[in-house]
């Protein structure tokens, strides 16, 4: 059962591919995020197919998905929902926002004020939406993709700490190779229309209750004392770094760990090794650490902190 899941998995990877090209990490990142019931930050800039992207994967599993454009004048209420008064029946009734589905699309979620970004909070931490006293549960599964695009753009508002540590990883989109962007082109003259995914070829391949039976099966991948205590000193590493205001948290330690037992089973292996926990730590800690000003104007980035711990610290063996 479980190996067969696994060829499922890797069946949605290349039905993707039938829509988007050359972005494999990002494919991988996502089904990861959904293995261990988190949620994804894809930064990139215009173009590079974020919206895409997700709009292909949700297809792939037969998910629910909704989309929400953030732009500066979204209220919080578009997003969870509110109360309207019915004049027939003469009381108010709650009428659901975009978010009560299995994948919220955040189209640009960095184009819109704290104050609607933050609307999401609880959404991505409890799985439910709290409005006038009356607390209603998301459906299951229930994972934020959130597209952002870079900060230095015009008219982006930068995420407040505690809503991006509720983002189990941060994917960046580069532009694509020169091969890639060619085969895009070919596709396009062809005939290719991202609004018409059935028409490209993408079939459905899973579905949520095998999604289920999946999760299910991750959370059985072992994970060795010796494994757990590199990932504890990799983060006490972020913390002692001269070129961060702050380092990873424990919250971050957790979310390495559930990354890296996805990545594991996805990848075959019965536990998880170093080589998972390297391979997930940039995507899954990039966003949670907070860089000294002088270290941003010397050019250091996260990126650049990770790679240097992860030299730094003792492999074990």
């Amino acid at each position: 059962m479980t190996q067969e899941l696994r060829q499922q998995f890797a069946q949605v990877r290349s039905e993707v591919g039938k829509a988007v090209v050359g972005q494999d990490g990002a494919v991988t990142g996502l089904l990861i995020a959904l293995l261990a019931g988190g949620h994804v930050l894809l930064e990139g800039v215009p173009g590079v197919a974020k919206t895409l992207l997700v709009r292909t994967l949700s297809h792939s599993l037969r998910l629910d998905t909704k989309r929400v454009q953030f732009t500066p004048d979204l209220m919080p209420g578009d997003v969870t929902g509110s109360l309207v008064y019915d004049a027939k029946a003469g009381e108010f009734e709650f009428r659901q926002g975009p978010v009560f589905t299995n994948i919220l699309l955040a189209d640009e979620i960095n184009r819109t004020p704290p104050k609607t970004q933050s609307a999401l909070l609880e959404a991505m931490e409890e799985r439910q939406v709290s409005v006038d006293g009356v607390t209603r549960p998301l459906p299951d599964p229930f994972m934020v993709a959130a597209t952002q695009n870079p900060i230095e753009y015009e008219g982006t508002y930068q995420l407040p700490e505690a809503q991006l540590d509720r983002f189990l990883l941060k994917l960046v989109l580069d532009l694509p190779p020169r091969d890639s962007e060619r085969e895009i082109l070919l596709r396009s003259a062809n005939g290719f229309n991202p609004r018409d995914l059935a028409a490209a070829g993408v079939t459905p391949v899973l579905d949520a209750a095998q999604l289920a039976a999946a999760r299910t099966s991750v959370a059985t991948v072992s994970v060795s004392e010796d494994v757990i205590g590199y990932i504890v000193d990799l983060a006490r590493g972020t913390r002692e770094s001269p070129s961060a205001k702050l380092g990873v948290s424990p919250r971050g330690t957790t979310a390495l760990l559930q990354a890296s037992k996805a990545w594991a089973w996805l990848s075959g292996s019965e536990g998880v090794t170093p080589d998972h926990v390297q391979a997930m730590a940039l995507p899954v800690w990039r966003h949670r650490i907070l860089l000294r000003p002088e270290a941003e104007l010397e050019g250091v980035s996260a990126d650049t902190i990770l790679r240097a711990v992860l030299q730094q610290v003792q492999v074990p063996i």
